[in-house]
């Protein structure tokens, strides 16, 4: 089978996409890739084709490769996208850089859409071997997937299973040039020094190895697709209720979780929270031991990348960032209580029904209110909060609706039905911003 062939038929269930996104660096694989595909539409019915090439601005040498990349599309009759980004510093500039060119992708796409990308078997042995050596799990050890959801899109490698020979037998036949990014050779970068040192060295005892190192990923990817099918099972069993009906916050049962193997246990809230936050290797899952197993009366937390895990009564729940972003407990003065009222860090609150009369302020617990309520007398705060299930700490930051003072609603109660009832929307109706 040909090259055309075999990229054609791993793109087939992609052919009716509104758009073919390729992702255009300039060098030798992309390079192949578009240059296949525009010649490929002559004669084949295919998506329209536009590249995008992302410039990370991390060196000098780079400034030139959109000009490049403009000619080699303008050969090719195919409209070219720059894209300028950023990339944050950290520990990590490659993951930086990935990350910001990932953000540049997804911001592009449309509904339907397929982003091509050109990494090719090498590339996949050279995942598996780098994620290996990291001490990766099964997720992890599924290297790259040929598809997977990106923004509104796919981002799709049909490249995946062709050797980089290949690609640059290709090149070779039809003439076509390509940049070299310099970084590519500096061995100290730990991708590089695999590329560079250590599968050429296998290949000499075993031709087939980046194959045989592909062919290993693929059935990890398919030992993964069992844990998550086992995972759905379990997270259908485990589905909790917070029983608050005002308040979104993803829950698990956590007696049904329980009653799994530790390992099953691990499966699920990978599976639950893997789009929620990233989780730690295997070896910081103390936190997870130390929140199940607390004594009934504790709070424990387990603090992860993007939110934290708390318990209320049997449930375990999962609290986003935007819990965490600091907020004002300030009283505020309402003086237009028609007109919804911005809380610093804490949402809105609105008032609905008849509206008390005096001087209207929203405030929070200071510990001891008591509310009159029509049949029932003066009921302790405190009491009321337990009694409708609100989780302990949303109730330090529910709004308080104060007249002249005393405390005459609390948002989302409603108790009394003389009383204009005061509504609070923050999770996950409105996320306030969380700082860079």
């Amino acid at each position: 089978m040909s090259l055309e062939s075999a990229v054609l038929a791993r793109l087939a269930a992609w052919r009716d996409a509104p758009l073919w996104r390729v992702a255009y660096s300039g060098g030798l694989d992309s390079s192949v890739l578009l240059h296949l595909l525009a010649r490929a539409a002559r004669h084949h019915r295919l998506p329209p084709i536009r590249a995008v090439h992302v410039h990370h601005g991390l060196q000098t040498v780079a400034d030139a490769w959109p000009a490049h990349c403009q000619r080699f599309c303008d050969e090719l009759g195919v409209a070219l996208d720059v894209q300028y980004v950023r990339v944050a510093p950290g520990a990590s500039q490659e993951r930086a850089a990935r990350e910001a060119r990932y953000a540049a992708f997804g911001a592009l796409m449309v509904p339907g859409e397929a982003l091509l990308l050109a990494q090719h078997q090498n590339d996949q042995a050279e995942t598996l071997l780098y994620r290996l050596l990291r001490g990766a799990g099964v997720r992890g050890l599924t290297a790259m997937a040929h598809s997977r959801r990106l923004g509104p899109g796919h981002a799709v490698r049909p490249l995946l299973d062709v050797p980089r020979k290949a690609l640059e037998a290709y090149a070779a036949d039809h003439g076509l040039g390509w940049v070299e990014d310099p970084s590519n050779s500096d061995s100290g970068f730990a991708r590089n020094f695999l590329r560079r040192e250590i599968l050429p060295r296998l290949a000499d005892h075993w031709p087939g190895a980046s194959a045989v190192l592909a062919r290993a990923a693929a059935h990890q990817a398919e030992a993964q697709g069992l844990l998550q099918e086992l995972a759905d099972i379990d997270l259908q069993r485990s589905r909790g209720r917070l029983g608050v009906a005002w308040l979104s916050i993803p829950c698990l049962d956590l007696p049904m979780l329980r009653q799994l193997s530790e390992a099953r246990q691990r499966n699920l809230l990978r599976h639950w929270l893997g789009d929620r936050t990233r989780l730690p290797d295997s070896r910081h899952w103390q936190g997870w031991a130390d929140l199940r197993d607390a004594a009934v009366d504790a709070t424990p937390v387990w603090r992860l990348e993007s939110g934290e895990l708390r318990r209320h009564g049997d449930q375990l729940l999962w609290l986003d960032a935007a819990w965490g972003v600091p907020w004002s407990n300030q009283e505020l003065p309402w003086p237009d209580a028609r007109q919804p009222l911005g809380l610093p860090g804490n949402g809105i609150v609105r008032v609905a029904g008849q509206l008390p009369d005096g001087r209207l302020s929203i405030g929070y617990r200071q510990g001891g209110e008591v509310l009159n309520l029509p049949g029932r007398g003066r009921r302790d705060l405190k009491r009321l909060l337990q009694e409708a299930g609100v989780p302990e700490f949303i109730r330090p930051r529910l709004p308080l609706l104060r007249c002249d003072g005393q405390v005459v609603a609390v948002a989302n109660l409603p108790l009394d039905p003389a009383m204009g009832e005061l509504h609070w929307q923050f999770s996950p109706w409105l996320r306030p911003v969380v700082p860079d």
